[in-house]
């Protein structure tokens, strides 16, 4: 299987009519699904209706005919929309052209690069809390329009949105909560009717609200805030310098890093629903060319969107034709039937919002990953969440990874010790070992000790614990324990070397395992202690010894 081969042409293989036929219907329902959310993730990400059609078109259409999975649906989502907002906000549209387009590059370079499988490298306890605090940043950002309020200001931030929440109640509307209230009640029961959920929830929502605004109510619309178009974008090109360039770069990388995670958590999700197993390189390639693609056309970044990508699987979609067949329908809806979307309400927008933060945050994972696990990830988790809502998601990433990693650094250094005269190793059963050191005859003026555990930077200090008497002829180093070990770990190995030479003692290491033997070839140390004094076993070190003490 050619990992840059994209599915579609692995599928055109043993394509046919029925498949066909059944990948049109479910591309035709997925469409119906992505538009009322295409455009509530647009206006949530700071930008215009039209913007979350173009990306779902072009973004969508791209990533299908190109990624490396058979039933992926891309498009933009919830976790963009602060990102994209914040952007907007601070540099314009045309930063985030650019920022995207960077984006764009860095995912097709990490595809190529074959990065796809080193996505699993990112803690499940950072996906999970910047997801949770993206989902609650959602939320706060819909409050304004589910009640109906009026800010004076344009708040970015998310404490700054609920301050001005708080500051603005006496601008309270009843009607759009009324409004609001209602479009939430059919998003939750309507999907209880097995034989009504065919039809996409969040149209019947659309339509009720719709009618409510037409039959009287006084509530905002999104043609009351918006231009609504049904004009095909033109190619953007936007101004670019190196002023703007560094100015995006971090959210660039962010950008990059949440489609390349997202997309390939779809991938798994859609594999084990389907029974398929998708190509992780080719997907970050194919994500790569539709922000590109989407970017150049009027979009916002796009990833997939596991939501979709079920409702897909669920209507019988199995190849990417189903992805393009739902691009194609969002284009002929665009064309005709976009100036009708005017007419939507804002609550019922906020609404269908609340619904996607709720599905996205998977609080159940949050509270069971409290509960359940150590200190040091429930500290990663909840760092990463809280970063995620007072600051925001770069700042919120960055932090997670240095703390999971400085708290695995230590974890590791505490699984590292140096022991004298016996072993003690967690899935080794000293009584039963027949190297166990306690069985050995150790000659005089000779001690050994037992490394275990990886020898680095943060366990170099453990090596300090080797004790040397006055009359102790070979040290002995017992290296069977210690899978890698890096120049850190090497130099405070030279030190101890150091000491024996100048005490007139002898080293001699047993069982070294090939990483460190590697680090220690290529930094010659080898050669500095001897061959003859590198050992295969426990035995020929202690004839080693003995030989060397007579």
């Amino acid at each position: 299987m050619n990992q840059f081969v994209p599915k579609l042409f692995d599928c055109m293989k043993n394509y046919s009519k029925k498949q066909f036929a059944t990948d049109l219907v479910s591309g035709i329902i997925v469409a119906i699904i992505a538009l009322p959310l295409s455009i509530a993730l647009a206006l949530a990400s700071g930008v215009g209706p039209e913007e979350g059609i173009y990306t779902a078109i072009f973004a969508g259409f791209v990533i299908s005919f190109l990624g490396g999975s058979n039933v992926q649906i891309a498009g933009p989502t919830a976790a963009f929309a602060t990102i994209v907002a914040g952007i907007v906000a601070k540099n314009g549209m045309d930063g985030l052209i650019v920022a995207t387009i960077m984006a764009g590059i860095i995912l097709v370079v990490m595809g190529f690069l074959k990065f796809g499988n080193l996505i699993r490298f990112i803690p499940y306890t950072i996906t999970t809390g910047f997801t949770f605090g993206i989902a609650v940043t959602i939320l706060v950002g819909q409050i304004k329009d589910f009640l109906g309020l009026t800010f004076k200001t344009s708040p970015i931030e998310t404490m700054d949105k609920l301050k001005a929440c708080v500051d603005s109640i006496n601008t309270f509307n009843y009607e759009a909560l009324i409004v609001g209230v209602v479009s939430l009640a059919i998003l939750i029961i309507w999907p209880r009717f097995k034989k009504l959920d065919k039809i996409p929830a969040s149209l019947i929502a659309v339509i009720v609200s719709v009618i409510m605004v037409k039959l009287g109510m006084h509530v905002k619309t999104i043609g009351d805030l918006y231009t609504i178009s049904n004009k095909l974008p033109g190619l953007t090109v936007p101004h670019v310098d190196l002023n703007i360039i560094k100015t995006v770069t971090p959210d660039a990388f962010t950008i990059a890093i949440l489609a390349g995670i997202e997309s390939l958590l779809s991938c798994v999700v859609s594999d084990g629903m389907i029974g398929s197993r998708h190509k992780p390189n080719q997907e970050l390639v194919a994500q790569g060319a539709g922000n590109i693609v989407s970017a150049l056309f009027g979009g916002i970044p796009a990833t997939g969107a596991i939501a979709r990508t079920a409702a897909n699987v669920k209507n019988g979609g199995r190849t990417p034709i189903a992805g393009m067949v739902h691009s194609i329908t969002l284009l002929l809806i665009l064309v005709v039937l976009m100036p009708y979307a005017a007419w939507i309400p804002m609550p019922c927008i906020a609404a269908i919002l609340f619904q996607v933060a709720y599905n996205m945050s998977g609080w159940r994972e949050m509270v069971n990953l409290i509960k359940h696990s150590p200190k040091s990830d429930i500290l990663v988790l909840l760092v990463t969440c809280i970063f995620t809502i007072v600051f925001d998601l770069v700042v919120a990433i960055g932090v997670g990874i240095v703390l999971a990693a400085l708290l695995f650094l230590n974890r590791m250094a505490n699984v590292t010790d140096v022991k004298g005269w016996k072993y003690v190793g967690e899935d080794i059963d000293e009584n039963n070992d027949p190297e166990a050191i306690r069985l050995k005859k150790v000659p005089k003026n000779t001690v050994v000790y037992e490394i275990i555990g990886p020898m680095f930077f943060a366990a170099a200090d453990k090596f300090v614990n080797i004790e040397l008497a006055s009359d102790v002829k070979v040290l002995v180093l017992r290296m069977r324990g210690v899978p890698a070990m890096d120049v850190t770990a090497l130099r405070s190995l030279k030190n101890i070397y150091a000491l024996c030479k100048k005490r007139n003692i002898t080293l001699v290491l047993s069982h070294v395992q090939d990483q460190p033997k590697s680090v220690m070839e290529h930094a010659g140390f080898i050669s500095l202690v001897g061959e003859e004094n590198f050992c295969k076993n426990i035995d020929e070190s202690l004839k080693r010894a003995e030989s060397l003490v007579e």
